[in-house]
């Protein structure tokens, strides 16, 4: 598996899925997003930033969010499939607020770097990037890369240090060969699916669709303040944890297998009947076979046996407890 030992031992470079950044500029944006998003975005200061989902009425996702705020302007950065649909709901809901919102599809792009060495790497490559190792989760700046301005941001999702960096797309290749120039591996996708598999990091669009309500997914420690007013499906969310005790029908777990890799939307059964169905599934050279997938909450306990339905025939498995996340 090309890469693999890039991710946990050293620096690599890739996406986990691409993704597209929206602008959103002007006095409001703060107020404006704060109405529509799971989190605080208020709480955010200059070069901080969150993970966020946007929810429909009845509380599903319509897309995850990383959201950066740089002073001057706020960052989001979606899943490439729904950046138009995103940016085209941001301006239905825009009336009288100082906002300018703007589509960066075009304009940015984003090279993504993980591993042990990923913070170092950067610091070779990068103008003013500066103590990226000590960066939390979502810290952000301005940097210069190739004498043009660019930003860094630290996302953690491989379970190692993790970084994206924006810059025009005529300095994408650019920077990617600056980056293996300087140590990082190129890695197959094949090594990215394992790592996020095996830190339990789901994605949107495949682990969860515009049918998982974010406490399926177990996201929300990180995507939805408790403390913040109203937004769009808090009043489902609220009725789930409080009325509901955080009850819902199905959980994501990962799954330790015992045998081959199932394929996407195999079936999970388990007490004779079927339970749940295989969102993202790898070979992993550290854990061996590993899925992630949704089932029954009566059968989400770690150490649970379970079998899932694939063409060579039933597999073994076991319910794991999924790497905890800031």
């Amino acid at each position: 598996m090309v890469g693999y030992e890039a991710i946990t031992d050293h620096a690599a470079i890739g996406a986990v899925a691409p993704r597209r950044a929206i602008g959103v500029a002007g006095k409001d944006r703060s107020s404006y997003l704060q109405g529509l998003l799971t989190n605080d975005i208020p709480a955010l200061t200059a070069g901080t930033g969150c993970y966020a989902a946007w929810l429909t009425p009845q509380g599903r996702m319509l897309t995850d969010l990383h959201v950066f705020e740089s002073g001057d302007m706020i960052l989001l950065d979606v899943p490439a499939d729904r950046a138009r649909a995103t940016f085209e709901r941001l301006e239905q809901f825009l009336f009288s607020e100082d906002v300018q919102l703007a589509d960066l599809s075009d304009t940015l792009r984003s090279v993504w770097i993980h591993g042990p060495a990923a913070a170092s790497t950067l610091e070779g490559v990068l103008r003013g990037a500066h103590g990226l190792r000590e960066w939390r989760d979502y810290t952000n700046a301005r940097v210069e890369f190739d004498g043009a301005p660019a930003v860094a941001a630290r996302v953690d999702q491989l379970g190692v240090p993790g970084f994206c960096v924006y810059v025009e797309p005529a300095r994408e290749e650019a920077l990617r060969r600056a980056l293996e120039q300087a140590g990082a591996a190129v890695v197959e996708p094949a090594a990215m699916e394992a790592a996020r598999i095996e830190a339990g990091y789901p994605i949107f669009g495949i682990d969860m669709t515009d049918d998982t309500i974010p406490l399926e997914a177990g996201i929300e420690d990180r995507a939805i303040s408790f403390t913040k007013g109203c937004y769009v499906g808090q009043e489902v969310i609220v009725r789930v944890l409080h009325r509901g005790h955080g009850r819902v029908v199905r959980k994501l777990v990962t799954l330790r297998l015992e045998g081959g890799v199932p394929e996407r939307g195999a079936k999970i059964q388990a007490a004779g009947r079927e339970i749940g169905t295989v969102t993202s599934a790898a070979a992993s050279l550290r854990a061996g076979s590993i899925a992630l997938g949704y089932v029954h909450r009566d059968f989400t306990a770690p150490g649970t046996q379970v079998e899932i339905q694939s063409p060579a025939g039933r597999i073994a498995a076991v319910v794991e407890e999924r790497p905890p996340r800031s």
